[in-house]
């Protein structure tokens, strides 16, 4: 099953543009970790592929509350200000780096 039926079946989204909006997103937040000194265009290593899916229903969950510090409602308590993506989800990815020449 691929990252956008995998992402439906947790959410029951169905707008796949959105969807491959946020995994998009994703891929770039894991890139960016990974290879500090790249430009983007690499691939994702297979073995982020779930932590690609993660993170997307991550900033999926998080749509209409972005940034948010602090909400209580209900007995719910939310807080986060991680500039969108979570830092414990990032935390997953090791990054790589290169030799100067």
């Amino acid at each position: 099953m691929d990252l956008l039926e995998r992402f439906k079946v947790r959410t029951e989204e169905t707008n796949n543009e959105l969807i491959l909006d946020l995994l998009e997103s994703a891929k770039q937040a894991i890139l960016a970790r990974r290879y500090p000194f790249g430009d983007g265009s690499e691939p994702v290593p297979d073995r982020y592929a779930d932590l690609q899916l993660r993170i997307a229903i991550d900033l999926y969950d998080r749509m209409g509350a972005e940034g948010q510090l602090s909400h209580s409602e209900n007995g719910v308590n939310r807080s986060w200000a991680d500039a969108s993506v979570s830092q414990d989800l990032l935390k997953e990815v090791v990054p790589m780096t290169g030799t100067i020449k």
